[in-house]
């Protein structure tokens, strides 16, 4: 079993499969409370399963995953939900048939978030003003910005100590990508933890306090996030 302390969620040399096929290979990554941390790789890296890994939706063979000095292993994923850990998968999900304020009231359904539902989406409202616009619409009939919006205001009405993020500039209008980082950063900036798993790496790396690089499902960087973009491997990889 693996305890560690001081450390808000500590990945420890995770191996982890899908069927015979290993997909992860000894990955380590930690996250502080309060900072912005970036997990960046190209397509197919191992980038969305160490989110899974850590959300209780896959899974690992060996190592350990902990949250708060808690050991996740095992656990099911509702449990790790309750302990404060939310995802945003990739593209955002909506209830279609449902109103932008209804959809939001499903994401308190943790019992301490309930019980300060209205105060905090009037929080996710100051965040993303264009849902108070469209409380009243149906999700299905937002774009594919205001559904993002959605998709991480519905996580934030759980009250998550850490937020993950899987591609959230997936399928954005490049004018809307940077209002999106500038949301994520905001958002941390007002006590969230966040872990944000990106392939704009240009944008993510900017954003980053700290970051991680991975390929072919191990680890192969790590650092500061404006020194990774100074690296030549990180710039001539990635950036062009």
């Amino acid at each position: 079993m693996y305890i560690w302390e001081n450390r808000m969620l500590k990945v420890e040399n995770v191996n982890a499969y899908y069927g015979d096929l290993q997909a992860l290979w000894g990955v380590s990554l930690h996250v502080d409370e309060g900072e912005l941390v970036v997990l960046v790789g190209p397509n197919g890296a191992g980038k969305t399963t160490t989110l899974k890994v850590i959300t209780g939706l896959l899974n690992f063979a060996s190592g350990g995953v902990s949250f708060n000095g808690r050991d996740l292993d095992r656990m099911p994923a509702h449990k790790i939900v309750e302990l404060g850990i939310c995802l945003v998968p990739e593209g955002g999900r909506a209830f279609s048939g449902m109103s932008v304020l209804e959809n939001l009231e499903l994401g308190a359904f943790v019992s301490d978030a309930r019980k300060v539902k209205d105060q905090t989406i009037q929080w996710v409202y100051e965040i993303f003003p264009r849902l108070a616009e469209r409380k009243d619409q149906l999700a299905g009939t937002l774009s594919g910005g205001e559904r993002q919006m959605l998709a991480i205001g519905r996580a934030l009405m759980s009250k998550p100590k850490l937020l993950l993020l899987d591609e959230p500039s997936f399928g954005l209008a490049p004018i809307l990508v940077q209002q999106m980082f500038n949301m994520i950063e905001t958002i941390n900036r007002q006590g969230v933890t966040v872990l944000l798993v990106e392939q704009n790496v240009r944008a993510a790396l900017e954003l980053a306090q700290r970051a991680y690089v991975i390929e072919n499902g191990r680890m192969v960087g790590e650092g500061k996030g404006d020194d990774l973009l100074s690296f030549e491997s990180i710039r001539s990889a990635y950036l062009g």
